[in-house]
Order: C-alpha cells, then sequence, then structure tokens
C-alpha cells in the first residue's frame, strides 16, 4: 500500500490523499486550500498547481463530506478537457446532495475574486465553471453509512459517521494485495463524540493503516457547558448591556446549522434573550435546507429545532437575507441583532462587510465558532490585530473579539485519542489535516500513550506501508 499526501499535510485545508493498493489507484477528498498557506505559495496558486496537476489514472475517489477544503477541486473529473479522467465519486446522500451547493458557490466566489481583482496573475481565471460542477453532480454515487460497496475489483469499502457535519464520514477500505488483504482507515475530520447538530460518530473498525485528522491535536476545547456560558454572557453584555451587534463569522455548513441549533435550547430554556437573529448568506440558507432534510442523520435536538422553525414557534426572530439590498439593510441596524455570516475565516462573502461596520464599535463583538487558519482574517482578529484591511480601507479594531472554543465541529486532543483508543492497534499511522504543532503534538501523545508507530504527514511525499 502507498499513501500520497497531496494536501492538508502541515496545514488543514486542502485535503486529498493518493491511495495505491489492491491494483488500485484512488483518491480520498480532492479539496481547495484555503487562506495564506504555509510555504512560498499562496493558496490560489496551489489551487492552480494542484488543479493542473496530473494525477495519473485515477480509478475512483471517495469524499468524506461536503466542506470546500475536502471537495473543492472535485470539478477537474468532469472538465471535458479530462474526459478520459472522470471517475465516480463514492460518498454519502447528505454530501452528494450539498456538493452542488457548495461548488456553485465557489464558482461564485472565483469569479467575484476575478472582478475585484483579489486574485495574482497567474491564477486570474476561475478554476471551474457552473457548467463543470453540472457535469460533477452526475459522476456522485450515494451510499448509506456502513454498507460495503465495490468501486473497484480490488477494494471493499465502507463510509462511518464521523460526527462532523451532516454526511461526514471516515473511510474504511479493504485493499487486496496478493493472497493477503490490507485495512486503511481513513478518519476525515471527526467531531466530538456528542455534537449538538449530527448523531453521533461512529466506533473506529480495525485497520492495518490509520490516517488521523489533527486539527486541535495538541489541545482540547472548552466544555460545552463553559461555552454556553461564555455565549449567554456575551449576548447578554453587548445585546443588552452595551446595546450593540454581535456579528457572527460561520461557516455556511455545519457551524451556522450548530449555532441556530445551540441558540434554540438556550432560548427555549430561558437562558439567553436574543431579540433578532440573521443569517446573511444564500449559501448557509441552501446548505441549512439540505441539512434539515436529512433528520436521519441528525440529533434529536436538531430535529426540535427544525419543527419549531416550520411551525413558526421559534423563541427568536430568524430572518434569512437573500438579495444584496437585504444584506445591505443589515448595516442600518446598530443594535440588538446577531448577524451570522459566511465566510468562517473571514475571507470572502458578506461577513467583511459586516466587519467594515461593527469592528470600529466598541458596543459591538465579533464571536468566533471555529478554527481560524493560519493567514485569514479571522486569524489576525483572534491573535488580536489592532486594525484590518478591508475593501481598501484601514479599519479599527474596537470591538471585542471572542472565540467560542466548544463549538468546533473538530474534536479536540482528547477526543481524537477517544477514538484512537477504540481502534486496534494499527502497523502504521499517519497524522495529517493539521498545522505543525498540533499534528506533532498528537503524534506525540499517540507514541507515548498507545505505542504506536506514528509519522506526520509530508505534503507531496508517497509512503510505503
Amino acid at each position: 500500500m502507498k499513501l500520497t499526501f497531496l494536501g492538508a499535510a502541515g496545514e488543514v485545508t486542502g485535503s486529498c490523499t493518493l491511495v495505491e493498493a489492491g491494483g488500485a489507484r484512488f483518491l480520498i477528498d480532492c479539496g481547495m486550500f484555503q487562506g495564506a498557506s504555509r510555504g512560498p505559495f499562496s493558496a490560489a496558486q496551489k489551487n492552480r498547481t494542484a488543479y493542473q496537476r496530473d494525477l495519473g489514472r485515477i480509478d475512483f475517489v471517495v469524499l468524506t463530506h461536503a466542506h470546500i477544503d475536502h471537495c473543492g477541486l472535485l470539478p477537474r473529473f468532469a472538465q471535458a478537457s479530462r474526459a478520459r479522467a472522470q471517475p465516480t465519486i463514492y460518498c454519502t446522500r447528505p454530501t452528494a446532495d450539498l456538493v452542488p451547493v457548495m461548488l456553485k458557490d465557489s464558482v461564485h466566489v472565483q469569479s467575484r475574486d476575478t472582478r475585484h481583482g483579489r486574485r495574482a496573475a497567474a491564477t486570474d481565471e476561475p478554476l471551474y465553471t457552473m457548467e463543470d460542477v453540472d457535469r460533477l453532480a452526475t459522476r456522485l454515487h450515494s451510499v448509506p453509512y456502513d454498507v460495503e460497496f465495490q468501486p473497484h475489483p480490488g477494494v471493499r469499502v465502507s463510509l462511518r459517521n464521523a460526527g462532523h457535519i451532516v454526511g461526514a464520514a471516515s473511510v474504511h477500505a479493504q485493499l487486496a494485495d496478493g493472497a493477503r488483504t490490507r485495512t486503511l482507515l481513513a478518519s476525515g475530520d471527526l467531531g466530538e463524540a456528542s455534537p449538538l447538530l449530527v448523531s453521533d460518530r461512529a466506533l473506529p473498525p480495525a485497520a492495518d493503516v490509520i490516517v488521523v485528522e489533527s486539527t486541535y491535536g495538541d489541545r482540547n476545547h472548552r466544555t460545552l457547558a463553559d461555552t454556553e456560558a461564555e455565549l449567554i454572557d456575551v449576548l447578554n453584555d453587548v445585546l443588552h448591556q452595551r446595546h450593540g451587534n454581535v456579528i457572527v463569522p460561520a461557516f455556511a455548513l455545519g457551524r451556522t446549522q450548530e449555532l441556530l441549533v445551540l441558540l434554540y435550547r438556550l432560548a427555549r430554556d430561558g437562558r439567553v434573550r436574543v431579540p433578532l437573529v440573521f443569517v446573511d448568506s444564500p449559501l448557509a440558507q441552501q446548505a441549512s435546507e439540505v441539512t434539515f432534510a436529512h433528520l436521519e442523520a441528525l440529533d434529536e435536538l436538531a430535529a426540535e429545532f427544525h419543527a419549531a422553525q416550520r411551525a413558526r414557534r421559534l423563541p427568536f426572530t430568524l430572518r434569512y437575507t437573500e438579495s444584496v439590498e437585504d444584506s445591505m439593510f443589515l448595516n442600518s441596524i446598530h443594535q440588538g441583532a446577531l448577524i451570522i455570516a459566511a465566510s468562517g475565516m473571514c475571507e470572502a462573502g458578506r461577513i467583511r462587510h459586516h466587519l467594515r461596520h461593527n469592528l470600529p464599535r466598541r458596543e459591538c463583538a465579533v464571536l468566533f465558532t471555529g478554527f481560524q487558519a493560519a493567514g485569514t482574517l479571522g486569524r489576525r482578529l483572534v491573535d488580536g490585530a489592532a486594525g484590518v484591511q478591508l475593501f481598501g480601507e484601514s479599519i479599527p479594531v474596537r470591538a471585542s473579539i471572542h472565540t467560542l472554543g466548544g463549538l468546533s465541529a473538530h474534536a479536540g486532543q482528547d477526543s481524537l485519542m477517544d477514538w484512537l483508543r477504540a481502534a486496534r492497534k494499527p502497523k502504521a499511522a499517519f497524522i495529517n489535516h493539521g498545522e505543525p504543532e498540533a499534528a506533532h503534538g498528537l503524534s506525540a501523545r499517540i507514541a507515548r500513550e498507545l505505542r504506536w508507530n506514528t509519522t506526520v504527514a509530508d505534503v507531496g511525499k508517497t509512503y510505503a506501508v
């Protein structure tokens, strides 16, 4: 078995792993790079290079979930110029429903960046078109959790619930090796053991080789109780004492829905009063519609929220904005509003306009609910920047900045270790999808406590197991 980590090694974006075994060559994920990638090249340059790279024969692709850093370069397999390289892409049904939504938004973002001159000369043109996304949608083949399928004569695969976002999966592959069978388990993005939005993650099956993510491999999250208490404090302070707005940069898929479910529980139980909640993201609205169409994959609380929303019995006013005019109107609201907008790392989208209008105001707050990759605007704000550049202007940061670590869709170090402890000791374990400190921190703990043979994956390197 050979593993080549083409992305998400030394960083958390660009997930793409080439597996060669059982006479097959296949990919697990094919994602975009985001933020300011480590090394001499920008994310845009890395995406261009990755998109044009000759991968050779690819028999099939297994997609773990629909976040753009895992699926964002898949349209390369649907372009007419690559007619001979159009493999089937296997994923869960929620993921298959979400991928076209996410990729069409990616086309919009790339086109907008081009019009606004935000890309370097070498990356002027969008990587793909709406037509490419439509063609790709015909290549998506959905399979249920825990049902084994055979995408290649030498390979059997099953998808296990990863507890990350709706439809997210870990990949368990049985690979023929002559008379023997080797097994590979790739975690994908793992959620906490008891997530708010989706059903609980599955226990890991036995495998000869394990690849595990390490987004938070060197630290733990706050407890949910502590997170709820901080959220209540921020909302009460800003909305009812300081009379400002709370701006929430949130990932349109996963985090937005999770935050709404949490707000519902807190407001239902009388623990917080939120006058107005706006979701200012057409993508988040579409992602919400798809998410709540798959109640079988959701937690009971999420189903209760959805029922209350449909019956118009939510304990707060919830509005989704659609048009640009509706979004601009929100800038005239100076107090009492919680505004959720994408993107989650503040790199694009409507959130940048809300930051422009609210960052200079001491009565307001910016509330981060997810990981902020190195080099992103969100990371600069979390790290305490006194000012930032937005739309060619220098914007002072006077609003308070808060991070709710307990809402992460990624498992913290202890939770990752719990998942790994439930697995049989593998012959080899690879650590990916983490910045170097996080990846090495998890690797050291695995080696110390579990006595496993661990390797922190290097990008572009092939490992023979």
